[in-house]
């Protein structure tokens, strides 16, 4: 079984996204690295509902087609994709400072990048928008990433201040994820 069908039976997308990053009606939300399976963008979709908007943001465009078509079959209209690298900042063609939140779920052990992906979801969020990161713990696990390209709960809130975020909070999501919420001042 692939690492992405496990992990979708261990996270609950819906509960973390109305209980910790507090995704309401109306919200304007990007889901940075969404790949093909819409595990967050389409349960931020109806939780944003019809005057709310998800970006769902990729550099693979095959994994936007996936995100659109799954969509589509929700009969979810309010998701729009964007092709991006979220290692340039300023690359993603989203007005600056006009989204209420943002994701980096399971993306951050992909790149060395990392404080460019923050710069570019900083860059998106409008003062007092929320940033979920969510990743693998650094201890073994029966799937998932290597150890070594995990990043540690305190180098991300290390990269997230750096990059002009406060933690709001920390939490457990599954036993193999981590969470943060940061805030943009």
């Amino acid at each position: 079984m692939k690492d992405d069908a496990v992990v979708a039976r261990l996270i609950d997308p819906e509960a973390i996204l109305k209980n910790e990053l507090k995704v309401q009606f109306g919200h304007q939300l990007a889901d940075l690295g969404c790949g093909g399976a819409g595990y967050f963008t389409l349960p931020a979709a109806r939780l944003v509902g019809s005057r709310g908007k998800v970006y769902a943001i990729d550099i693979l465009k095959s994994a936007l087609d996936g995100v659109v078509s799954k969509a589509k079959l929700a009969n979810l209209m309010n998701v729009e994709p964007v092709w991006s690298d979220l290692e340039r900042v300023g690359a993603a063609k989203i007005p600056e400072a006009t989204l209420d939140q943002a994701l980096l779920v399971n993306i951050m052990f992909q790149s060395r990048q990392n404080e460019a992906m923050l710069r570019e979801a900083h860059r998106l969020l409008k003062s007092g928008g929320k940033l979920l990161v969510m990743d693998w713990k650094v201890e073994p696990t029966p799937f998932g990433p290597p150890l070594e390209r995990r990043l540690s709960p305190e180098s991300v809130k290390d990269l997230a201040a750096r990059v002009g975020f406060t933690v709001e909070q920390q939490f457990d999501s599954g036993p193999y994820h981590y969470g943060f919420v940061f805030v943009k001042p």
